[in-house]
């Protein structure tokens, strides 16, 4: 069928039908670059965004005479990662020579890791229960970027042997969502292990998505297509999606799935074949012979673990524990450890003023809001801790009312202002005066008799339409509560 009908069937919800009848088999191998100061195997600099080839020497570029040295910190961070996800680490892990020639790769081979990587046998739990097998990791150095102008074609060598983690899951994730959660929660780990900036745009957390499909109740894995160089949550979401609806496509025509390596447009939204896929012996591997095997023994192994911080899933936890937040709330707040840090400066900040669930409520609804649509960085926030926890706490002790804070907080997003100077500028100071607010109800009650006689007679919908004639008149600025004692009081007088 062709990529017309599977469009169709994406949008008209055929993928329910389609999952109906065939099961979803995905692996994915993730490409996690360490944000170590140089290189795998030399001391070239792996900054992003230098000059083209700026940052290459004889060794990264594997030029004769040359020896690599492999980087002692990036092997400390692929033992943090090992040890985050449970994995078994190899006492004894040795290189290879992996045999290709693409313009990004002049040497004619990437040092990685084969047959014995440093590291297998570790999982991760997705948030609906189902764990994940992480069967090996390993390290290997990147190829060069090869980049297509109009006439001509340029190769730039700078990400040419930058340290990279491959992290190669079971094939057990069952669903496009199952999969951007497996990858959400990876990233999040080696963020909150330091081990990786996790850039997208920037290519330092990338994957590969092998689909395959099998009929539902069969045990034979169908044959498999790679996806190459997925960068983000969402084109992994939408490629996967594509992928299965394209082999039910051809499986559901009587045609066999072809296994080879694809691309991912996200402009037109299709898989497009590159390449027929390689096999393992097509790349010829054999142990690097200018590298020495690598040693891991237990002692460095748990000198590392005494200096693994708090992961996201602990940190789910006590948030739970110790701020009596939803786990929803605490899944939320801990997806980004930035984000985790902020939110419990604020707690601290707000002093007891408010619980800490309003100050989640705020961190998620009005916060994140204008963070995401203002690009804030949590780096340098252009509403501090100190002021948003400033807010919260005027709201907390009753200075200002939750509709005229949230009035605040919008100025404060906009203008840079501190809250106090725009309360006081605009004169937004709660009303918690009693005979103030009857004065303004009675005239209120006065004002709307048919209202008054619907509530009285049951219509207790019109009770907000008390409320909100009331707070026009004070501008918002009558504390919520003395205002609906004084309005129900009146009222029952008249009753």
């Amino acid at each position: 069928m062709s990529s017309k009908s599977t469009e169709q069937k994406s949008s008209d919800h055929g993928f329910n039908s389609i999952l109906s009848r065939f099961e979803p088999v995905i692996g994915l191998e993730v490409h996690c670059q360490l944000k170590t100061e140089s290189k795998l195997f030399c001391g070239c600099k792996t900054n992003f965004g230098a000059m083209a080839n700026q940052n290459t020497c004889p060794v990264c570029l594997g030029l004769p005479g040359v020896l690599p040295v492999l980087n002692h910190e990036a092997v400390e961070y692929a033992i943090r990662m090992a040890l985050a996800v449970g994995a078994i680490i190899r006492e004894r892990s040795v290189f290879a020579r992996k045999q290709y020639f693409y313009p990004d790769l002049p040497k004619g081979y990437q040092l990685t890791q084969y047959d014995l990587p440093y590291c297998e046998n570790g999982s991760l739990t997705l948030d609906n229960g189902r764990k994940i097998t992480i069967q090996r990791i390993h390290m290997e150095e990147d190829a060069g970027k090869n980049i297509h102008g109009d006439n001509a074609s340029y190769v730039d060598l700078n990400r040419a042997g930058i340290p990279l983690l491959e992290i190669v899951s079971a094939p057990e994730i069952k669903s496009p969502a199952e999969a951007a959660d497996y990858l959400k929660k990876l990233r999040a780990i080696a963020r909150y292990l330091d081990i990786s900036d996790g850039n997208l745009e920037e290519g330092s957390f990338r994957c590969d998505a092998n689909v395959s499909l099998r009929p539902v109740g069969s045990k034979t894995l169908g044959t498999r297509t790679e996806i190459k160089n997925l960068n983000s949550f969402r084109n992994v979401e939408k490629a996967i999606t594509y992928e299965i609806l394209r082999q039910a496509d051809v499986l559901e025509s009587g045609d066999k799935v072809k296994q080879v390596t694809l691309q991912f447009d996200a402009a037109i939204g299709r898989t497009l074949v590159m390449r027929s896929k390689e096999d393992s012996p097509d790349y010829r591997y054999f142990p690097d012979p200018d590298l020495g095997a690598l040693l891991i023994n237990e002692a460095r192994v748990q000198n590392v673990r005494a200096n693994i911080l708090e992961l996201p899933e602990q940190k789910v936890q006590r948030f739970q524990d110790t701020f009596s937040i939803p786990e929803a709330d605490a899944r939320q707040l801990t997806e980004e450890k930035e984000l985790a840090a902020f939110f419990e400066d604020v707690v601290q900040k707000v002093d007891g003023a408010v619980a800490p669930k309003i100050v989640a409520n705020w961190m998620l609804s009005e916060y994140l809001r204008e963070f995401n649509a203002r690009q804030w960085h949590f780096d340098k926030p252009f509403v501090s801790s100190e002021r948003f926890a400033r807010l919260l706490k005027l709201l907390g002790e009753g200075t200002i009312s939750g509709k005229i804070a949230k009035a605040v907080f919008e100025d404060m997003a906009a203008s840079g202002s501190d809250p106090d100077s725009i309360i006081e500028a605009k004169g937004l100071v709660q009303i918690s005066d009693s005979a103030a607010i009857k004065a303004v109800v009675d005239q209120v009650i006065a004002a709307h008799p048919e209202q008054v006689a619907q509530y009285l007679s049951g219509k207790q919908k019109v009770y907000g339409f008390l409320v909100g004639q009331v707070m026009k008149i004070s501008a918002g600025r009558f504390n919520p509560n003395l205002l609906n004692e004084c309005l129900k009081e009146a009222l029952h007088g008249k009753s």
